[in-house]
């Protein structure tokens, strides 16, 4: 159990900039114990991402921004947000491609982004891109991988999207592995999500983005409120064996809260005392 314990100390909790989710951090975490990652909306674009990630950033907290690179106009905007991000001491970014349609301006993937980052000299220390270890909605599989080949150079860490079959993401990251993809796995995993506020979250983020919320998700839907469907330990424990596998280069848990912050840091803390035992007072 040790190296499952080892990967729910040090997890990464993946947040929607909403108005109320920075006090909701606040009053559920400390600083240094957990990493906080800030989606970007297609549809209000980079600013919220970037006002939460200096918010956070200001009470002490490691925050890894989202750059959608279709959310970004040109190298000129990009160049802004590096000096931005860097002068709060950011130094960890997520580049996906983004759901942008059309795009805002001249980057239409994420390698191209990825690209004019290692000609600016790699401002960042760390980089992270992403894995589909279920099949892309638009994209072909052998695509995706392919595109995870093309990246490596550029990028530090793989984060998997959600995967709630075991088989499924086993599978995915031995063929991931053996297409010569060595970079280090974030694993994503859907933290205790109470389907009726995930559709209370999904309204407050803004009409059209919560019917793309909601539409994009859908089978997440019914995972999470089929009766004893989805609890995140059972599927750690069946993912046991790959998680401690050093082939498998598992670096990290990457928990999507859907920001249900303080029920996901309950979960963790209750899972961690019964494997470890509560704290000595």
């Amino acid at each position: 159990m040790r190296p499952l314990v080892d990967l729910l100390r040090v997890p990464r909790y993946e947040v929607i900039p909403t108005p109320a989710i920075a006090q909701a951090i606040l009053e559920a975490t400390e600083p240094g114990e957990v990493t906080i990652t800030v989606t970007a909306s297609p549809v209000k674009g980079l600013e919220p991402t970037l006002a939460l990630t200096e918010r956070l950033a200001g009470h002490g907290y490691r925050v890894v921004p989202h750059l959608p690179a279709r959310l970004v106009v040109d190298e000129v905007h990009l160049k802004d947000v590096v000096a931005r991000l860097k002068d709060i001491g950011v130094d960890d970014v997520f580049v996906p491609a983004g759901d942008a349609d059309p795009p805002a301006g001249t980057y239409h993937g994420a390698l191209d982004l990825l690209v004019d980052l290692t000609e600016m000299g790699r401002p960042f220390g760390q980089v992270g891109i992403t894995g589909y270890p279920q099949t892309h909605p638009v994209i072909q599989d052998d695509i995706v991988v392919q595109s995870m080949w093309d990246k490596r150079r550029h990028a530090s860490y793989l984060v998997s999207n959600l995967c709630f079959d075991p088989v499924t993401l086993t599978r995915w990251i031995h063929r991931v592995r053996a297409r010569g993809v060595e970079l280090p796995l974030q694993v994503g995993l859907a933290g205790p999500v109470d389907r009726t506020r995930l559709v209370t979250m999904a309204a407050k983020i803004g009409i059209g983005e919560s019917t793309r919320f909601l539409g994009k998700h859908y089978g997440w839907f019914l995972r999470f409120a089929a009766p004893g469907g989805y609890a995140p330990e059972r599927l750690l424990g069946r993912l046991g064996p790959t998680l401690v596998a050093p082939a498998s280069r598992v670096a990290g848990l990457h928990v999507f809260t859907f920001n249900q912050v303080a029920a996901t840091q309950r979960w963790r803390t209750e899972v961690l005392n019964r494997l470890t035992g509560p704290p000595a007072r």
